[in-house]
């Protein structure tokens, strides 16, 4: 478990971002951009849905080079602009129930620091065994991959 998690169920990470949150913002929360830096590389991504609300569907399909897939339905449960994006495995589009395998909530926060911004991500699990194989499913490596490519992405943007 990290220092930022509050839980023994949640993985958490939290990076100081050489990149302006409005654009941080915008490269998550536009779906042809969210596409772009979505998973490592080479991994790519599909969005399939994007409902930027409360009880809007969020469905993303990620391949790999060897024919690998995952395919990860949710929904949004809360949008503050330009701070905070929440949204579950557990819910489809307008809060209907899921049938995931996998089932887990992630909460997203951007917070302007010094002439950055400060990018957390916490995932919460439903119990210590499903926090335990999200994190050797390889969740620090993977998700800091992917952190530094919007970072990256999101200079780009200027």
């Amino acid at each position: 478990m990290s220092e930022h998690a509050t839980d023994t169920r949640d993985l958490s990470i939290s990076r100081l971002l050489n990149a302006p949150r409005a654009l941080l913002w915008r490269a998550w929360t536009d779906p042809e951009l969210l596409s772009q830096w979505w998973c490592p590389k080479p991994w790519t991504t599909e969005v399939l849905a994007f409902d930027l609300r409360p009880g809007g569907e969020f469905h993303t399909l990620m391949r790999g080079p060897d024919g690998e897939s995952s395919d990860n339905p949710g929904c949004f449960l809360e949008i503050v602009p330009q701070e905070r994006l929440v949204m579950t495995t557990m819910l489809t589009a307008d809060w209907r129930p899921a049938t995931t395998p996998f089932a887990m909530t992630v909460i997203v926060t951007f917070a302007d620091e010094g002439s950055g911004c400060r990018y957390t991500a916490r995932v919460l699990h439903p119990d210590d065994a499903t926090r335990e194989q999200h994190e050797q499913m390889g969740f620090y490596e993977g998700w800091n991959i992917v952190i530094t490519q919007l970072e990256a992405f999101a200079n780009t943007l200027k």
